[in-house]
């Protein structure tokens, strides 16, 4: 047995566990998936070879609401009946005595995490399409949902929601950056200027692409993952999401020119947002706005990121992650400015 992983108090999950799930074999085996500034996902393995997995907030100092347990149990379990592929959860809980904070525990589900170029390039090629097409009827099946239906229509406001992202990521960069950014202050105000009428209101992933699902074997979706970011709202910020990191720009840098669709055989952007238009009633004429919007989006989290490490909260101690970063927030916003300019992706 390996020494449980911070975040994990072994004995007392443990029994809450067993409570939820009896026939499984103690000791229970604690092993850290992903971690940092996100939630906290740890693989849980029994003696008989049983998987589960426990997802928790970070440890540490958080900010009020986020990294909101009851939230994401509650998204997971009422899509559970539905056509879009999630874990099965088990439980939550809410004592914080048994373990420092709320967490969930869900069925742990085989397959693959495909996270950049060199794992799309190790997928079989007969699969890449299947992933591909798997992907995008897996958002439109997400978005064909009527949230009252599952339980969800109390989730979030759903009206308005680009001028409120608007709002609050430019709250963020004008009292957390150190620095003047002209091209992200026009392109704020030339998107909230022209914002497209809301088709109606969804169900919003908030992070959809391909390395945030699990992969089954058969090239399909087994499960959609990081729900963390869920809420109502205008569902098409979902498709510019999986268009922004589809990896077809040769002007992105770092992360998003390391994407595993540029692998061949995923197909291009193109291919992959008429697809989605087969499968939607929704009008995706006006996409390329919400594309410019997410790269303005995505650098307004970039710089936040970038402040942190010059500031040194995160170990950059010969400023190199703060070029970079500078590199990667200000390439985003050129596209961005680009793709507004033009109406073009």
């Amino acid at each position: 047995m390996n020494p449980a992983p911070t975040g994990i108090s072994a004995d007392a999950v443990t029994q809450w566990i067993l409570a939820k799930r009896p026939g499984l074999v103690a000791p229970l085996d604690f092993e850290l998936i992903t971690g940092g500034a996100s939630n906290l996902t740890f693989k849980v393995t029994d003696q008989s070879g049983t998987k589960l997995v426990l997802r928790r907030p970070p440890t540490g100092h958080i900010l009020p609401r986020a990294h909101d347990m009851g939230r994401e149990h509650r998204i997971i379990s009422a899509l559970r009946d539905t056509d879009v592929p999630v874990p099965n959860a088990i439980g939550l809980c809410a004592d914080e005595s048994v373990n420092g904070a709320d967490f969930y525990v869900m069925d742990f589900v085989e397959g693959a995490i495909i996270f950049n170029e060199a794992d799309g390039n190790a997928v079989d090629p007969d699969l890449r399409p299947v992933m591909a097409n798997s992907l995008t009827d897996t958002l439109a099946a997400l978005h064909r949902i009527d949230p009252p239906a599952v339980g969800l229509g109390d989730l979030g406001r759903t009206e308005d929601y680009c001028a409120r992202q608007l709002r609050r990521w430019k709250r963020q960069v004008d009292d957390g950056s150190d620095r003047v950014m002209p091209l992200f202050d026009d392109l704020h105000q030339r998107l909230t200027q022209d914002i497209p009428p809301q088709q109606g209101a969804g169900i919003v992933h908030g992070d959809y692409r391909l390395d945030n699902t699990m992969m089954g074997h058969d090239g399909t979706v087994a499960a959609v993952l990081d729900w963390e970011l869920c809420t109502l709202g205008d569902v098409l910020a979902d498709v510019a999401s999986m268009a922004m990191w589809w990896g077809d720009d040769p002007r992105a840098t770092g992360r998003l020119r390391d994407v595993p669709t540029k692998a061949v055989g995923f197909g291009s952007r193109a291919e992959m947002l008429e697809r989605y238009g087969q499968n939607s009633d929704r009008d995706i004429s006006d996409l390329p706005w919400y594309v410019a919007f997410q790269f303005w989006r995505l650098a307004a989290i970039s710089e936040g990121v970038r402040v942190r490490y010059a500031a040194g909260a995160m170990g950059d101690q010969d400023g190199t992650a703060d070029s970079d970063a500078r590199i990667a927030t200000d390439s985003m916003l050129l596209i961005g400015d680009e793709i507004l300019r033009t109406n073009q992706l």
